[in-house]
């Protein structure tokens, strides 16, 4: 599945493999001898990390994560994988919002490296006000709880996972990471910190390419943009990365891939097809939601597919992606194919205290409205450059 996957998004090597052979002897060593929690450890990256942590057997590995299904999941994939450990390995079906999580924490909460890979990662999420609070509350909220908790009980590092949307972000979901890594350098100067931003990870759940085995699977059309050009990244690449950012970066850190323009740009239209020739379909291109949706009836039967590949006009789509912007300062000297943003302590304590102050009175009040959290981002993040254009995904097939 790995070399289909490079294959589809355009590329023939794994990313990372030279920095994890190089560092492998000590990497081990240090998973080897250390506890893990996880924290969103059943969605795709956390399964991803989970697994790099797992096949080199910590001491302890606690994974906690909302879905129960997917940490069901989860446990019969490494069962299946790569069996057992020594070391205490659970999982906890939990809310890290929740009084039961923080009980948990009370309860032991001895870790050497706490592992955040909780998110609302959906820019979608963002076309409503309730929504888009509870993206802030898992977002900044639960990371900067989850920390203060990590410092009360001695943890040695805090990862936790950013996004290449937060480098000069136009929608909310990148802006509620940008305002995250404002949190997390406050509370750098009590902790060891470092994250990653990384590029979009090949099906994934809930990604559109995720979404193309789901409309073959229910025998319905293929739709993808055909302007956006994206990375990618694979689901175990994703989960190197952050263990890489986790074990070796120093405190600020942002670790991201090396990826050129060149080589690893690609759009979602042109990974379709790709991905319906693997599967032994040739496209057919439609000019219409009804004649895709008419078409899919009969054309899969004479080998094609019906697709629909149009421009976005969505709100909160980004026109090109970048992993750092021209004011930050560089390392990519130390690995081969890792980045490495070097960052000081630099916060406005005032800033995040007023951002706090009115999401407070905003939840008291029980009344908000999405113009009232845009114009707040916007005191955060001056530059700040979102594009409403009143569409969103979820009006489209």
């Amino acid at each position: 599945m790995a070399t289909e996957i490079l294959e589809l998004i355009g590329r023939t090597e794994e990313l990372f493999i030279t920095d994890i052979a190089k560092h492998d002897e000590e990497l081990r060593e240090r998973v080897r001898s250390s506890s893990f929690l996880v924290i969103g450890g059943a969605g795709s990256i956390g399964q991803a990390v989970t697994k790099e942590i797992f096949k080199r057997n910590p001491k302890k590995l606690h994974v906690v994560d909302i879905s129960e299904n997917n940490l069901v999941e989860l446990v019969r994939d490494i069962r299946s994988s790569f069996g057992y450990i020594d070391g205490d390995f659970q999982t906890f079906a939990l809310d890290i919002g929740s009084l039961e999580y923080d009980a948990f924490i009370e309860a032991d909460g001895q870790y050497d490296y706490v592992l955040n890979l909780s998110a609302l990662k959906h820019v979608r999420s963002e076309k409503d006000p309730y929504t888009l609070m509870r993206m802030i509350d898992v977002n900044v909220f639960n990371t900067d709880k989850t920390l203060a908790q990590s410092i009360a009980k001695g943890t040695q590092k805090y990862f936790c996972v950013s996004t290449d949307k937060a480098a000069n972000p136009v929608n909310m979901m990148g802006a509620s990471k940008r305002i995250m890594e404002m949190f997390l350098m406050r509370r750098s100067e009590q902790i060891n910190i470092s994250t990653a931003r990384f590029a979009n990870v090949a099906f994934s759940d809930g990604s559109l390419l995720h979404g193309f085995n789901q409309r073959l699977q229910k025998l319905q059309p293929i739709v993808a943009p055909n302007d956006i050009k994206r990375y990618f990244v694979t689901p175990q690449e994703s989960g190197e990365l952050c263990l890489m950012s986790c074990i070796f970066g120093e405190n600020r850190d942002i670790f991201f891939p090396k990826l050129s323009e060149a080589l690893h740009l690609i759009t979602f239209s042109e990974i379709a097809e790709k991905y319906l020739r693997k599967r032994g379909y040739e496209p057919h291109l439609c000019s219409s939601e009804d004649e895709a949706r008419e078409l899919v009836k009969t054309l899969p039967q004479q080998g094609k597919w019906p697709c629909l590949f149009t421009a976005s006009d969505t709100t909160g789509e980004k026109d090109f992606e970048e992993f750092f912007t021209e004011h930050e300062v560089l390392d990519m000297e130390r690995f081969a194919n890792l980045g490495v943003i070097k960052n000081e302590a630099n916060y406005q304590a005032e800033l995040l205290q007023h951002f706090e102050q009115h999401i407070g009175r905003m939840k008291n009040e029980l009344r908000w409205s999405k113009d009232q959290l845009v114009a707040l981002f916007h005191d955060m993040i001056p530059d700040f450059g979102h594009k409403e254009t009143g569409k969103y995904l979820d009006s489209k097939m």
